[in-house]
């Protein structure tokens, strides 16, 4: 992900939803024994308590983009925390890199759940926030993270998955889920194919969540991050519309949850 400076030049609303008074915190934190370093983003022009939302890094771990998009929540009133799943210095350098992550947290379901209610509690506690105005968003990695807090029973609103997986080992915990469930997915994304979707839209079926799923035609993988390019043919690329309009979903979920 070489391009993202230049990408994130055009990316829409980001200077309108990005003022001035937007304040920014480096947080360290921990899980367990580990080590944590979060990133806080809100308007300091605007007083009073406001809702939270915990922010999920994609594969790639923390880094512009993920810091982007918490400065974006912020500049809509919320009071948003980028969380840390890696742990602190761990920058996955590469795509194999990343991929080392991914399948560490994805084989251990309990940690990556640990890891997301351990930014959530830490944004709880903040006293800018309203505790009982809770949310978790993320994007592809962050996507499966976010659903993976809801499961576990978090006392979270709402969540929201941009172009992440869907599937889980232990999808009767689906049960536990306290809010609602947004999911924003690519038509064709090769990489959560139908029988997942299917089997996402059974799992929240059974267990009586109130979710919606949207599906954006001509997009596949990662149709939010400029950074991925333009060749569908490779499963994983940048998708304005379907960016913007997920964008106003994510916008209206928010609005309703709070």
């Amino acid at each position: 992900m070489t391009k993202l400076s230049s990408a994130f030049g055009g990316l829409f609303l980001l200077s309108s939803l990005a003022p001035a008074a937007i304040k920014t915190e480096v947080i360290s934190y921990k899980q367990g024994g580990t080590a944590l370093e979060g990133y806080l983003a809100y308007d300091d022009a605007k007083p009073g308590k406001k809702p939270g939302v915990v922010v999920v890094h994609d594969w790639m771990g923390m880094g512009p983009y993920v810091k982007m998009r918490t400065e974006q929540l912020a500049g809509l009133g919320y009071i948003a925390f980028a969380a840390d799943i890696y742990g602190k210095n761990v920058r996955p350098k590469d795509a194999k890199q990343a991929s080392e992550q991914v399948g560490k947290f994805k084989g251990d379901r309990p940690l990556l759940r640990a890891r997301a209610q351990a930014a959530l509690d830490v944004l709880k506690k903040d006293p800018r926030v309203d505790p009982t105005k809770l949310a978790a968003m993320g994007y592809c990695f962050g996507g499966t993270t976010s659903l993976e807090l809801a499961r576990s029973g978090a006392d979270v609103k709402g969540v929201v998955s941009f172009h992440g997986s869907l599937a889980t080992p232990t999808p009767d915990d689906a049960k536990q889920i306290k809010g609602r469930v947004l999911v924003l997915h690519g038509a064709d994304d090769p990489h959560v194919p139908l029988a997942e979707v299917n089997a996402f839209e059974d799992e929240m079926r059974k267990a009586g969540v109130d979710w919606v799923l949207v599906k954006y035609s001509g997009a596949v993988h990662a149709f939010t991050e400029p950074a991925a390019g333009n060749d569908n043919a490779k499963g994983v690329a940048y998708n304005e519309k379907a960016d913007k309009r997920s964008f106003e979903e994510m916008r209206r979920f928010f609005s309703e949850i709070f």
